[in-house]
């Protein structure tokens, strides 16, 4: 681990040991009340709307229904400040068609036109695929208000049109998409929008709940040897003086992760003030990965400088 810390320039870079586990899909933990919203939505045919902290685990959903039904890779719909609704179904490259209606005289056809000038989005991909597929709208809030209302009526007829080519795509009801949105709450959704999907929170983990997910995805250490990583972590998250941004799930998972590849011992964190110095550099190093500001980094600084 200190291949760049001890200052030697010709040290050769390490080899990437990732713990292919993290992201695994098949891993994926759904709580009851999960699986019982998953279950309401595909009855219905309506999107499943996720709010909950970011790292919690709502973009992770689509990988795993994906792959729980194999439905291949979902297509994920990242939503931006400046997206508008057609961005979700198709862009269109009106510059390069103009360029070529610049540069010769023969018109192009909707067919040629389609082929060279426009490219589907999620949306529109899995509206017109063969065959089933899972289509991920990645945090909608940070959408301008309008969008959400503007794709109302392609989910709800999973239908859009493309009128450069004067082209109109409607899912066969056999294939219709399977559609999760995501939302950090950072703005309220639209009235029309939020009667139309069926609606979830992923509430933050439990202690016990915690230890399943790691025992699950940690591979290098036991799992009787979990319980402190938990503990110290609560007690972190618990702790509304230290830390400004709680670190999520997906921090823990890094975390743990970095301190088993560290060869940290976790039982070292049943009481902090009795690190030896070199068990409390470790540590310190490790904070950088739940720590997302200079001043919750030296919280937890201090915390260990006591």
């Amino acid at each position: 681990m200190n291949w760049y810390s001890d200052n030697k320039p010709d040290t050769p870079l390490p080899a990437l040991q990732l713990n292919e586990k993290l992201n695994d899909p098949e891993l994926y933990v759904a709580s009851p009340g999960l699986r019982a919203a998953v279950d309401v939505a595909l009855t219905l045919g309506q999107p499943l709307l996720l709010t909950g902290e970011p790292g919690t685990g709502k973009s992770q959903l689509a990988d795993h229904i994906a792959w729980y039904f194999k439905l291949g890779k979902p297509a994920v719909v990242p939503v931006q400040t400046t997206s508008v609704a057609k961005d979700l179904y198709y862009r269109y490259d009106a510059l390069g068609h103009f360029q070529h209606n610049q540069h010769s005289k023969d018109l192009l056809g909707p067919a040629e036109l389609e082929d060279r000038f426009i490219s589907y989005q999620g949306i529109g991909q899995a509206i017109r695929s063969a065959q089933r597929t899972v289509v991920l709208i990645d945090e909608i809030d940070k959408a301008p208000r309008d969008l959400p209302n503007d794709i109302l009526t392609a989910l709800d007829r999973m239908a859009f049109e493309v009128p450069e080519i004067k082209g109109h795509f409607k899912s066969d009801p056999a294939n219709t998409p399977i559609v999760i949105v995501t939302s950090n709450s950072e703005k309220n959704l639209p009235d029309p929008f939020l009667r139309r999907v069926v609606y979830y929170h992923i509430q933050f983990p439990t202690k016990l709940e915690l230890l399943d997910i790691l025992g699950k995805k940690l591979t290098g250490f036991p799992k009787d040897a979990l319980q402190p990583l938990v503990d110290h972590f609560d007690g972190l998250r618990k702790d509304e003086s230290r830390l400004r941004k709680k670190p999520a799930t997906s921090e823990l998972l890094l975390w743990a992760d970095l301190l088993a590849k560290m060869k940290f011992d976790p039982q070292a964190l049943k009481d902090i003030n009795k690190l030896k110095p070199a068990q409390k550099d470790l540590l310190k190093k490790s904070y950088s990965v739940l720590a997302k500001t200079q001043e919750d980094l030296q919280a937890l600084y201090q915390l260990l400088d006591k």
